[in-house]
């Protein structure tokens, strides 16, 4: 769960995306605009020559493929399929392919060869405990520019591309809801580059367009900068690693034998990323787990070493799940879930949704058993309260209470003002009480049933989270729940509808600021 921009449309647009996996939407934008460079070249758009680009094609597929299968079965670990061909595609619009009618040019070819297996060992060889540092196309094109054999060229930035480049690379940053990083670091570089060409004699008009067709710019930033892997944790230190990259990207610059270039920039912004966030996977020791309500469970795990947050945040856990647990749901091994825990608590705990029909992921937590181990890979999230101690509203819609629990436990309520209010089914669905009577938090319970909260939480009328109706919360009944809406950040969380439903109410209680975690299922 991450902090999103929340409009109507985008809800949408985010719940639909959701059910795709960040490799798989990636791998099918490539391959469509693999097929649309070859059908171009068949229109005489671009003229590499159809067989040279087939063969480049099969060639850069073809060895990362091969090249990471034979490298997870020495590392000992399991090949990840989608990410490799992710690799063989970015490579194939980083090299020009090679010529072959005019006699094969063996350097160019060994250079893309060995590009292709320098991408799949960085994945094993320049990784910190489970996490790959660089981006494995970028490590494998300068590394490969080093040795002279060839040179990447990032052909991908040609003006005929741009048809359906552009469309592919804004479903890639709105699944991973990075259009703002994708935004600062197309405004720098292409400032940049613009102010550069102005001075040279380029029109206004020239000096923009120049860079957007002619640079891979949008390539860059859609499927090479926002990588989730290779980024930090927090929104403002991707905004500021999106404007230090696009600067290495646009400034020419010559140091001994290394000069600017594309992957040079991603690389060193790759380093700075790596230096800020939770270095490596983290071997999480299962506990136990415990029923909250009838459809939510709480899974607690001892880390193998403390886990750096911040409360509100989420956790990647690597969850493998085949047969044995039934079909898989297509939505990967990787899958985020807020932390319940407190920073620095010795357990690390989640709170699940379990209620039937169970996602192959949920049923691979349920199958879990004392002293199993899986891998948390990544921690992140922008869901955190102020640090400023202003009053807030939080506002949980069924299982969206879990990210409040961490900011509860974490003493929220003892430096700040804070109303939670708490939309559930029944009382029966009110998870974690004992937790928050202990908060110091005052809590609102709104029942769908009509029936009555816990004697220490006020009972909000009746209405379902998100729900039309006669009892629908809208800007009215919010503002008289609390009155002082007004003079609070506001803080949601629960699913898509439930999301645009409330943050809807708050805008019309008279909120100011509104922050959102939607939570797209898993």
């Amino acid at each position: 769960m991450t902090t999103l921009v929340s409009t109507p449309i985008g809800s949408r647009l985010d719940t639909a995306l959701g059910r795709f996996t960040m490799y798989r939407l990636v791998l099918w934008v490539l391959a469509v605009l693999a097929g649309y460079s070859l059908l171009l070249n068949v229109l005489g758009w671009l003229t590499f020559g159809l067989p040279e680009m087939i063969a480049h094609l099969a060639l850069c597929l073809g060895l990362t493929y091969a090249s990471n299968r034979v490298l997870a079965a020495l590392f000992q670990v399991r090949p990840h399929t989608e990410s490799s061909l992710i690799t063989g595609l970015l490579l194939y619009f980083l090299f020009w392919p090679t010529q072959l009618a005019a006699g094969v040019q063996w350097p160019d070819l060994a250079g893309g060869a060995l590009a292709c297996v320098l991408a799949s060992a960085s994945k094993y060889a320049l990784a910190w405990r489970g996490r790959h540092i660089f981006n494995p196309a970028a490590a494998g094109a300068f590394i490969t520019g080093l040795t002279g054999l060839n040179i990447a060229t990032w052909w991908a930035a040609t003006p005929a591309m741009l048809w359906l480049l552009v469309p592919g690379v804004l479903l890639v940053l709105c699944r991973l809801r990075k259009l703002l990083m994708a935004a600062v670091f197309t405004v720098v570089a292409v400032s940049i580059v613009a102010a550069e060409l102005l001075r040279g004699g380029f029109g206004p008009g020239e000096a923009l367009w120049q860079p957007l067709t002619q640079r891979p710019v949008l390539f860059f930033v859609g499927f090479m900068l926002t990588e989730p892997l290779t980024l930090p944790p927090r929104r403002w230190q991707q905004l500021a690693l999106a404007a230090v990259v696009g600067l290495l990207f646009a400034v020419p610059y010559n140091v001994g034998f290394v000069a600017n270039s594309p992957e040079l920039a991603l690389l060193v912004g790759n380093l700075l990323a790596f230096a800020a966030g939770q270095r490596g996977g983290i071997r999480l020791r299962f506990e136990g787990s415990r029923a909250l309500t009838p459809t939510t469970t709480e899974f607690s795990f001892r880390p193998a070493r403390p886990v750096r947050f911040s409360a509100g945040q989420y956790l990647e856990l690597h969850l493998p799940h085949g047969r044995a647990l039934g079909r898989a749901d297509g939505k990967g091994r990787r899958r985020v879930f807020s932390l319940t825990s407190a920073p620095g608590a010795g357990l690390v705990t989640i709170g699940v949704g379990t209620a039937e029909p169970v996602s192959s992921a949920k049923r691979s937590l349920l199958a879990l058993a004392p002293g199993d181990e899986l891998t948390a890979t990544t921690v992140g999230g922008d869901f955190v309260l102020p640090r400023a101690q202003a009053p807030v509203l939080l506002i949980a819609a069924g299982i969206g209470i879990t990210p409040f629990l961490a900011q509860l436990a974490a003493g929220a309520a003892r430096d700040r003002d804070v109303v939670l209010l708490y939309l559930a089914r029944s009382a029966a669905e009110l998870a974690y009480g004992e937790q928050l009577e202990g908060s110091g938090a005052r809590v609102l319970a709104r029942l769908a049933d009509g029936s009555a909260p816990p004697s220490f939480m006020q009972d909000a009328g009746a209405s379902g989270p998100g729900a039309a109706g006669p009892g629908r919360l809208d800007g009215g009944a919010l503002k008289e729940l609390v009155p002082d809406i007004a003079g609070r950040e506001v803080f949601i969380s629960g699913s898509p509808a439930s999301v645009r439903s409330l943050r809807a109410a708050a805008r019309g209680a008279g909120a100011r600021r509104v922050h959102v975690d939607s939570f797209a299922g898993y």
